[in-house]
């Protein structure tokens, strides 16, 4: 098992108060997070922004080593992974992957299959409990 911690601290009310987040590889350190930065355009962090780059890390990854376990090396995955947060709702009901990658000697049609297939796969994929999808382009 791998264990891996963040803190939050959170100070006032929902709207008017303010917090700080950090990780234990303190990567993140007090960084600042707030109403405005989770609803409006704040300086700072939150929780969705952080979900989001752990989607796009983590899909890149697995894409990387599935490629790998097909005979391929990337030389470059590009992904961008966008959270949508609906508060009406209280839930993040989505997270879009849209990866753009360099893969020498990969045709098109292996290519989507490996995306997919780490789209279904990475670790933060199987944690969401939202509608994932993928647009995934193979560039030269």
């Amino acid at each position: 098992m791998i264990n891996r911690k963040a803190t939050a601290v959170w100070n006032g009310t929902g709207k008017e108060g303010k917090g700080v987040i950090s990780t234990q590889s303190t990567v993140l350190e007090n960084t600042q997070y707030s109403f405005n930065t989770r609803f409006a355009e704040g300086k700072g962090t939150n929780p969705e922004e952080l979900i989001a780059a752990a989607h796009a890390g983590c899909f890149a990854m697995k894409l990387s080593f599935d490629l790998n376990a097909a005979g391929f090396t990337a030389d470059e995955i590009n992904a961008t992974a966008t959270v949508t947060l609906d508060p009406s709702q209280g839930a993040v009901t989505k997270s879009h992957l849209l990866v753009k990658a360099r893969i020498p000697e990969i045709d098109e049609n292996k290519f989507k299959e490996l995306a997919e297939g780490a789209k279904q796969g990475c670790p933060i994929s199987k944690l969401l409990n939202a509608e994932l999808t993928l647009d995934a382009q193979l560039v030269s």
